[in-house]
């Protein structure tokens, strides 16, 4: 139904189909079709398999299929691996099990892959570079699995939505399944009210069933972040005075202008850059600056005369809206990584991360993504 909604609202299928022969499974093929779920017009697609009793894959074959798909764009790649690690991990947590011992049944069929990674290639193709997610929908009953009758919702779904707003619903029927619920835990930015936007498009994933009382469709709305969006969700920054310092060099070496940065920063700054320029008589030079507080700067005035051997520098005012952010700790494959996460997206730190790659053996980028995603999950981290 997400992968649905996604061509319904414009995502081209033959795009995403040719993404997903990236994969190099056979056995399988999608059929898409118009269908009205109570009056809404809908997108419904099937994913057939040849063997629908080829049921699961453990969580390693899992993750080697789309280490080796290099031709995957490499977002959707990141992105289809970190919703199989967020629910390998639920699933690991739910059976007290190791993570690498995980075996995904029903998720780790053909039809789930393809919906899995079919939906991050969809997202590819509309150019999707954050997702947001309404509260959720839960029914109640039971609902059948591999491991038999289980309560609804599924544990695994449970513990995939930890931390996110969910809808208790009288409805005795599977509202999100596990694979709906990984989508969102490892993919949404935040879970709440729709982000002001300027819309651009809307789509509509139709579920099996119909006759429930209420149109059985997935909602995917499309659209610009307006500028606004994030102090609706997350809420104004903080204005403070800060002071630009400043110097043009034209005469240092590269080794030494490698260390003014860090050398600033250790001084007091709050960051450091340098920015290649031309200035008088054609010559090459560098623009030296740091961005430090009104108590700090003369600390940092004094280090980058005395670093650099300028013969002065600029100093000016200037206002900074700080937003609001705070600092989280994951694993990636058993090791810490922290991530700092502010309104508008999660950034790994970037020493955590290099370590953690030298330890795995996975790419810097993709460790970075994980834990980035990670962090994003609602739930403890």
């Amino acid at each position: 139904m997400a992968l649905a909604s996604l061509v319904d609202a414009g995502a081209d299928l033959a795009t995403v189909v040719s993404g997903l022969e990236a994969l190099r499974l056979d056995g399988w093929h999608i059929e898409a079709r118009s269908v009205v779920r109570e009056g809404v017009a809908a997108t419904y697609l099937h994913v057939e398999v040849d063997d629908p009793s080829s049921h699961g894959r453990p969580w390693a074959q899992v993750r080697a299929l789309l280490a080796e798909a290099t031709g995957l764009p490499e977002r959707a790649r990141l992105r289809s691996l970190a919703v199989f690690e967020t629910l390998a991990e639920a699933e690991a947590a739910v059976h007290r099990a190791p993570v690498e011992e995980v075996h995904f049944h029903e998720v780790g069929g053909l039809d789930a892959i393809v919906d899995i990674v079919g939906t991050c290639l969809a997202l590819e193709a509309l150019g999707i570079e954050a997702v947001f997610a309404s509260p959720v929908p839960l029914g109640r009953g039971t609902v059948r699995s591999a491991h038999g009758a289980l309560p609804n919702p599924a544990p695994a779904v449970l513990r995939l939505l930890a931390g996110a707003p969910v809808l208790g619903m009288d409805e005795p029927v599977e509202l999100t399944t596990p694979t709906g619920a990984a989508l969102l835990a490892a993919l949404a930015a935040t879970f709440g009210a729709m982000p002001a936007m300027t819309l651009r498009a809307s789509g509509y994933g139709a579920g099996s069933r119909d006759n429930l009382g209420r149109p059985n469709v997935v909602q995917a709305v499309i659209g610009d972040l307006s500028a606004e969006a994030g102090d609706a969700s997350v809420g104004e920054g903080t204005d403070e005075e800060l002071v630009l310092v400043e110097a043009n060099v034209d005469d240092l070496s590269g080794e030494v202008l490698g260390h003014l940065v860090p050398a600033l920063i250790e001084a007091g700054a709050l960051d450091a850059w340098l920015v290649p320029a031309i200035g008088k008589k054609g010559r090459p030079v560098h623009v030296v600056s740091a961005l430090t507080t009104p108590s700090r700067m003369s600390r940092v005035a004094s280090t980058l005369l005395r670093q650099s051997g300028t013969l002065g520098l600029r100093r000016h005012p200037v206002m900074r809206t700080a937003l609001e952010r705070r600092w989280s700790e994951v694993t990636v494959d058993g090791h810490r990584v922290r991530v700092k996460i502010g309104p508008h997206r999660a950034k790994a730190e970037h020493e955590d991360c290099v370590a953690v790659a030298a330890l795995t053996g996975r790419p810097l980028a993709e460790v970075a993504f994980l834990a980035e995603a990670a962090a994003r999950a609602p739930g403890p981290h």
